[in-house]
């Protein structure tokens, strides 16, 4: 059996998010299996390193899958044109590598780095409308900062998830949040082990309201250690989060 990783980026302005789903053939995963299982003439499935949800873009996802000895026909170099030449214009695979048999993009992630895009100009930027959230009010970025210290390390991020039947451990890492000033572009960046539902956007929307002045940066370790959903700022919105980088 021949394993492959697969870096891609996307615009998932237009699709339902990464993951495959029953009603809808309109997700990445969708395609991309489409694509691979024409182009090895059997079904391939394909493991994305996370869910990126509806409207959310990635500049570095990645993504394995397993195909038998005998399908194993194209090196790794040419994959990413091949598979590009039927792709829609707004996916594209980057590049292309044959892994060790049982590498798994999902399973064996160490670090995801995640990174949200505010517009702080007055008006709204027209080429970045689709890629960020306007918020035209001053923010305290310092106090944003201030807020983000308390944030990391490892800690049950019951607080930052949206899934109210989460079953699983709501423990995770974050390893750095760092902020990136452009102009009038803000971006807040996300680096740890892994994130739960809607966390970083949570995690951006609460920090959002700090840097507005209606949370005050001390408040974030009571959020974060009363573990109620109802104590955190808003999810925001899709558009403004982009997955960076899988790290191995």
């Amino acid at each position: 059996m021949a394993t492959y990783c697969l870096t891609m980026q996307y615009d998932g302005s237009r699709y339902n998010g990464w993951q495959k789903q029953g009603n809808t053939s309109n997700t990445i995963q969708e395609k991309l299996e489409t694509l691979l299982g024409r182009l090895y003439g059997s079904a391939v499935e394909i493991a994305g390193s996370g869910r990126t949800d509806a409207g959310v873009h990635a500049l570095g996802q990645t993504a394995s899958y397993h195909i038998s000895d005998e399908q194993d026909c194209y090196p790794a170099s040419r994959l990413p044109f091949l598979i590009n030449r039927y792709l829609p214009e707004d996916i594209r695979i980057l590049s292309a590598r044959k892994c060790e048999e049982r590498f798994h993009a999902r399973l064996l992630a160490k670090q995801k780095t995640y990174e949200y895009r505010i517009d702080n100009g007055v008006f709204s930027d027209v080429f970045t409308r689709r890629y960020s959230l306007h918020v035209p009010d001053a923010l305290n970025v310092a106090a944003m900062q201030e807020a983000a210290e308390a944030l990391l390390g490892t800690h049950d991020f019951k607080s930052f998830c949206d899934n109210k039947r989460m079953k699983k451990s709501t423990i995770r890492r974050i390893d750095s949040i760092t902020f990136h000033q452009t102009g009038s572009h803000l971006s807040i960046r996300f680096q740890g082990n892994g994130f739960l539902y809607h966390m970083v956007r949570i995690l951006a929307g609460t920090l959002l309201e700090v840097g507005l002045g209606r949370i005050p940066a001390k408040e974030a370790a009571v959020i974060l250690n009363g573990q109620n959903r109802a104590l955190a700022g808003p999810a925001l919105p899709p558009q403004g989060l982009f997955l960076v980088k899988v790290t191995y």
